[in-house]
């Protein structure tokens, strides 16, 4: 051991505790942590004030990136060139931060995870919203501190103009601690912040009505309220984040296009783990996945089988790949030099008080320097006034300080002001000058008056704050990106939707749409009527409702199940779009098929749901009625309408109020007309009872209408093109399960029987044949014939061809108006030109 050292024994455990305290410490302070004023971490602050120090502004010449760096390692920040570097090249990136920093040019990196290019490639400068976060930093706004070899000094927090934490938010793993916090509107935060400084006793709810949630950069959708809510109350929340995905037909496949995903993901990686699970069969449905992002903006096409349903695919990415990611809110910044968890509230109060202490120092020292200028003014108004003797007085003196003296002795002037005597120009001694001087004083002194009132007045100063921050706001304010989907909160969707009437259509072939009742113009009787909707070829509308969009819309398939959606839910169409395949709304099964629906009121309302039932058939003449409120209580996937057996399909479903009478026709040409009443309601589980009876195997249910309006009448028409209209009273009510009385004569010539309406003259009909053709036919062209003829020839069928369909179809050529009007329930009514009514309760 050397000359005059000794040793100090130290035990172990505190020489480490100490060690890691210190260690932990700093990582917390002065690595990881942002700060609660300007929401920046050290190597943030310090890559932006290199900026400013090297004159690289928003409106000059960008720099090269090692420049930067070089500047930022050299002066103040002692760490590696990759963590600048990696720091300065976030700042840039668009899909990391909300608001960029840096104004990048080169190769900065992608959304796929490509690095950005090294350095010495790639150059920078600072955004113009940067330098609104450096704003007055020359104005004593700040404390500095000296750098890490003390040789310079650096800004200890920015003394920035606009909530940086907030609306770029952070992350960073420290010692024993992390935070984790989202990027937010600057629009929102601002009005947030404005509500705040007006009173600063404002709720975290009321708050929130301002800031409705984060704002990520790459948009997407925020899915669910709850996790938002306890993030913003207490500092800590999920929130959980979806892709922004929609519905397309590509070359006759239909696709899931996806045009934004959730924050921090990672497209590529995020294609390729979901191509893995498509291998390994974990995901179903889906044939092809395609990247076909551009310039122009985020799409990734996921092209479907032939036989897979959108929604279940959908959900089933939604479930297993990052299209649905969550975001960990953990607001912990430092407050005071202390790590600290902190809610809404705090965050903007940290703000606000910061921006407070900024305005306050900034006002002093521009005061200070006014004081200061006023001070020689008042110097060279003197020596103005006196400027015979000050000549002389300099004239005689030997040098510049006898000069000075002699000044100060004859003016009693402070040594500043002798300096700027003695330092005047000659030009300054014409009267043009001297009343300048004079003017400048007079200037200086409101000025001077001005920031004292400043300083005695704290809601001047809190003006000021809000005059800045609206400033900000104009200049850089923008849309939200990310769209909020309250419907997995507390907060009812039903709440946020206005309850408009609308029109529902569904066409022939299954496609529906809604559109706003408004876009029906009315129109004066004998108008044209206006194009109604661009269906597919050989399709049609069938059917029309008028509801609004808080109304319920049940449907019910071919293996007896029933689906719900509310009205809202149904894609939105302008009157000529086509809709969408109720096949993508709902999940039903890929053999399974949608044969009726009912657009019904408020199913949480006991009276109606009590008082409305759900009559049913079946292909094998099985019969059921079901109260509505059994179908009040919904699943995704569907719940049991009726029992269906072996070899049997549910045919028809319709809406009554317990007092309709039914009937069923059957292929053979028979057809039954029985009291609804004589059928007993049953469990949604039950199969039901007969209704009518089958001739033999062959025979089979072709139709089943519930009979409200007496005026109506009987249309049925044969497989071979025949039919005919008949009065409903030819057909006498019996018993149900009886094999009913002859609609139509069945013969060779005209087939079997495959339709029975009621229709009244106004109705159109619309009759398909198997080959596809179609063709439109008015009822009125039809006469009233007895019920036991073989009817009239409707439509010509070639030898190898038969009817497929029958429907009635809306007058979308003579529609005059849709206005609204509403029956004695309240419940609207379609108004079609001729003066029948589709309404909401029972369709046809």
């Amino acid at each position: 051991m050397a000359e005059g050292e000794k040793l100090i024994p130290i035990n172990i455990e505190d020489e480490m505790k100490s060690a890691y305290i210190d260690y932990s410490m700093s990582v917390i302070v002065s690595r990881a942590l942002p700060d609660v004023r300007d929401g920046m971490k050290p190597v943030h602050r310090r890559v932006l004030f290199g900026m400013h120090e090297l004159g690289i502004r928003a409106t000059g010449a960008h720099k090269k990136s090692a420049r930067i760096v070089g500047e930022v390692l050299g002066k103040y920040h002692p760490h590696g060139d990759t963590s600048v570097y990696d720091a300065m090249v976030r700042m840039a990136q668009e899909w990391s931060l909300r608001y960029l920093l840096v104004d990048g040019q080169g190769n900065f990196g992608s959304v796929d995870g490509d690095s950005p290019a090294a350095m010495r490639y790639t150059e920078a400068r600072m955004q113009r919203i940067s330098e609104d976060m450096l704003a007055d930093i020359d104005k004593d706004t700040v404390d500095h501190q000296l750098n890490f070899d003390d040789t310079l000094k650096e800004p200890t927090v920015l003394p920035t103009r606009v909530p940086g934490l907030l609306i770029n938010g952070a992350s960073g793993i420290a010692v024993g601690m992390a935070t984790n916090m989202p990027p937010h509107n600057l629009t929102e935060v601002i009005d947030g912040t404005l509500a705040y400084i007006d009173n600063n006793e404002i709720e975290i709810d009321e708050l929130m009505q301002h800031i409705k949630a984060p704002d990520f950069p790459t948009g997407g959708v925020i899915y669910g309220y709850d996790g938002v809510k306890e993030a913003f109350h207490t500092g800590r929340g999920r929130v959980v984040m979806r892709a922004k995905a929609t519905f397309e037909e590509v070359q006759g496949r239909e696709c899931i296009i996806v045009t934004e995903i959730p924050y921090q993901v990672n497209k590529a990686d995020m294609i390729k783990k979901t191509a893995d699970m498509v291998n390994d069969k974990k995901i179903e449905g889906i044939s092809n996945i395609r990247d076909e992002s551009d310039r122009n903006g985020m799409r990734i096409v996921y092209i479907l089988k032939r036989d897979a349903i959108p929604n279940i695919v959908l959900n089933m990415l939604f479930k297993y790949t990052a299209l649905q990611s969550s975001f960990s809110v953990n607001n912990i910044a430092l407050v005071n030099g202390r790590p600290q968890m902190l809610n809404l509230k705090q965050l903007i109060h940290y703000f606000v008080e910061h921006r407070h202490e900024v305005v306050v120092r900034r006002t002093e020292y521009l005061l200070k320097k006014a004081k200061e200028r006023a001070h020689i003014l008042e110097g060279l108004i003197i020596a103005s006034d006196n400027i015979d003797e000050v000549i002389r007085l300099i004239r005689a003196s030997a040098n510049a300080d006898e000069a000075r003296a002699a000044l100060i002795e004859a003016f009693d002037l402070s040594e500043i002001q002798a300096k700027a005597i003695v330092e005047m120009r000659l030009r300054q001694l014409t009267g043009l000058e001297q009343d300048k001087l004079r003017l400048e004083y007079e200037e200086l002194m409101k000025t001077i008056q001005g920031y004292e009132d400043i300083l005695a007045d704290k809601a001047l100063r809190m003006q000021i704050i809000k005059d800045e921050l609206i400033e900000i706001q104009n200049k850089y304010g923008d849309e939200r990106r990310s769209v909020i989907e309250y419907a997995g909160g507390d907060v009812s969707i039903t709440d946020l939707i206005p309850d408009e009437q609308v029109v529902l259509t569904i066409s022939h072939a299954g496609y529906i749409k809604r559109t706003s009742l408004a876009e029906y113009k009315t129109q004066n009787r004998g108008g044209v009527g206006q194009k109604a909707s661009a269906t597919r070829n050989e399709d049609f509308l069938e059917h029309l409702f008028v509801g609004t969009n808080h109304q319920y819309m049940l449907f019910f398939t071919q293996k007896g199940k029933c689906f719900w959606m509310r009205v809202f839910e149904i894609p939105e169409g302008s009157k000529t779009s086509k809709g969408r395949a109720i096949q993508n709304l709902i999940n039903i099964e890929s053999d399974d098929k949608v044969m009726a629906f009912i657009c019904t009121q408020d199913l949480k309302d006991e009276d109606y749901v009590n008082s409305r039932y759900v009559i049913m058939a079946t292909k094998k003449g099985q019969v059921k009625k079901t109260p509505l409120e059994q179908y009040s209580r919904p699943r995704t996937n569907g719940i049991n309408a009726i029992t269906i057996k072996d070899d049997d399909e549910l045919l028809e479903a319709k809406l009554t109020r317990g007092d309709s009478q039914v009937m069923l026709a059957v292929r053979s040409g028979k057809a039954i007309r029985f009291e609804e009443e004589k059928t007993r309601p049953m469990g949604r589980n039950a199969s039901g009872v007969r209704g009518i009876r089958l001739a033999d195997d062959n025979d089979e249910v072709i139709g089943m209408i519930a009979i409200n309006d007496r005026e109506s009448e009987i249309l049925v028409v044969s497989e071979n093109g025949y039919g005919k209209r008949s009065s409903i009273e030819d057909y006498r009510i019996t018993n149900r399960g009886g094999k009913g009385v002859k609609t139509i004569s069945v013969t060779e010539k005209t087939g079997k029987l495959v339709s029975i309406k009621n229709v009244v003259d106004s109705d159109d009909l619309m009759i398909i044949n198997k080959s596809g053709i179609a063709i439109r036919m008015a009822v009125d062209s039809l006469r009233v014939m007895g019920r036991a003829t073989q009817g009239v020839r409707l439509i010509k069928v070639r030898e190898d061809d038969s009817i497929a369909a029958v429907a009635k179809v809306m007058k979308e050529d003579e529609v005059e108006e849709i206005d609204g009007e509403v029956d004695e329930e309240g419940v609207p009514i379609a108004k079609i030109e001729n003066g029948t009514s589709l309404d909401n309760k029972e369709e046809e």
